[in-house]
């Protein structure tokens, strides 16, 4: 019995489709926490990176950073709750650039810690501006510029509070839910211009921004108690995935739904 010859793939080298040399990537609070992990994760795959927060010295400082590893990394101040922020970090990467490849969308603010009847209509605003108008804006403004270079990828980081919503961020839950959403609705409506949108939901993972939760003593053993991989994440954990995402090795991946959250939510 004659054994079938294995089909190899011409894109069979998973390592190098990992790479992202000559690509163009925006990351939207990118100079902390995850977005710094995956700011330098990219730069250090090759890509050139224009990395974006709200405040211009975090931004300046970030850049310094990368540069000073040998990488192509320029920066703007952007409000990503403003849509003409959104708008012009868009046109300045291309000013840059000459396009744009791939973008992160991983800005986000929850400035309310509490039950939906204390939540303030000025802190839905907020919230659902900047996590997911902000998205939608620069990824609106972006489609045509992707299209035109044969398609790109779009990464946005939510939540695993965008799948199961969590205890007292009830507006936080929402929106990211509403990012997830968004996610698909990219994959079904870009996908035959070549655009690949995913989205990450992240548990627990050790930054500032999640700071309260897990230097809370209750709160980290009441996490840690019910997730099987026993520790509390790092950004680190969420920039391969990003990576993964990004690039080539992924190519046949966009709509999905991953968890970095060490099976909390299994």
């Amino acid at each position: 019995m004659s054994v079938p010859e294995p089909i190899v793939s011409p894109h069979a080298d998973a390592l190098a489709r990992l790479r992202l040399d000559g690509k163009v990537a925006i990351i939207t609070g990118g100079t902390r926490g995850i977005g710094l992990a995956i700011a330098t994760t990219f730069a250090r795959a090759g890509a050139k990176v224009m990395v974006s927060s709200r405040r211009v010295e975090h931004v300046d400082a970030t850049v310094k950073l990368l540069q000073n590893e040998g990488h192509t990394v320029v920066g703007l101040a952007a409000h990503m709750g403003v849509a003409a922020d959104a708008h012009e970090l868009a046109a300045r990467t291309v000013e840059h650039f000459d396009g744009i490849d791939i973008i992160v969308n991983n800005a986000a603010t929850n400035p309310v810690f509490g039950p939906l009847q204390q939540a303030s209509d000025d802190a839905f605003e907020k919230i659902f501006s900047v996590n997911v108008k902000g998205p939608l804006e620069l990824c609106r403004t972006a489609h045509s510029i992707m299209a035109q270079r044969g398609g790109g990828a779009i990464v946005n980081i939510s939540s695993i509070g965008g799948v199961s919503p969590e205890a007292g961020l009830g507006l936080y839950s929402m929106s990211k839910a509403a990012l997830v959403s968004l996610t698909k609705v990219m994959a079904q409506e870009w996908g035959a211009d070549g655009i690949r949108a995913n989205v990450i939901c992240p548990g627990l993972i050790k930054t500032k921004f999640s700071q309260a939760l897990w230097q809370d003593e209750h709160i980290s053993e009441q996490v840690l108690g019910h997730q099987p991989i026993r520790r509390i994440g790092v950004p680190e954990d969420v920039s391969g995935l990003a990576l993964f995402l990004a690039s080539e090795a992924s190519s046949y991946c966009t709509g999905g739904v991953y968890m970095v959250d060490g099976g909390y939510l299994t």
